[in-house]
């Protein structure tokens, strides 16, 4: 019985942990009127979850996490900003060649399709590398590039599961998602992703 009383706490201990971190990672996205907020927001999530993937289930979630978010503020805005104008250029440029006749036109829309989906790739390993390693600049555009490719079947599981997570969601409660997607994504990505670390952490030293 007393198993039973302690994995239910356990329980609503996590539940909360995980809707209190969405929480924040939402009322800071806005107070920095989401254009400024997201990617220190983020950031600042992926910094807790870290801790939590690491064992580290007691660290103070709103410190934590304001003590991320206001020291990477500029730097992942920079970085946001390049990582941004990178996404909108692939963008225009597939609209682009799209609404062209030509099949050769058609033929290099393909090329830009691979590029976005190496983009994304580089959006999902992106926090979990920036949170974890301490590099240049160029580096953290780079690494999750690098890291991503080189582990394909991380890569495709990482897409596999949440795809599948997000599709059962928004098919049965779809309220969720404002109450633990961001949290429950995060932790996913940086659990998954983590398990590449030691590889590159020997490299780094």
């Amino acid at each position: 019985m007393n198993g039973i009383v302690n994995g239910y706490y356990r329980f609503s201990v996590w539940i909360m942990r995980f809707a209190l971190l969405n929480l924040y990672w939402l009322a800071f996205t806005a107070l920095g009127l989401v254009v400024l907020g997201f990617m220190p927001a983020t950031t600042a999530m992926f910094a807790v979850v870290r801790k939590w993937v690491k064992g580290e289930e007691d660290v103070p979630i709103l410190a934590t996490f304001w003590k991320t978010f206001h020291t990477e503020f500029w730097k992942t805005n920079g970085l946001g900003l390049i990582l941004f104008l990178i996404g909108y250029f692939l963008v225009i440029e597939l609209n682009i060649l799209r609404a062209q006749e030509s099949i050769v036109y058609l033929i290099v829309s393909f090329t830009v399709i691979v590029t976005l989906i190496l983009y994304v790739i580089v959006l999902t390993f992106f926090f979990p590398i920036f949170v974890h390693f301490r590099l240049r600049i160029v580096d953290y555009l780079m690494w999750p590039f690098i890291v991503g490719v080189k582990h394909p079947i991380l890569t495709v599981f990482i897409f596999v599961v949440i795809g599948i997570a997000y599709q059962i969601t928004w098919t049965s409660i779809p309220a969720l998602f404002f109450f633990f997607g961001g949290s429950l994504t995060s932790f996913f990505i940086m659990w998954a992703v983590s398990k590449t670390f030691p590889y590159y952490e020997k490299q780094e030293a």
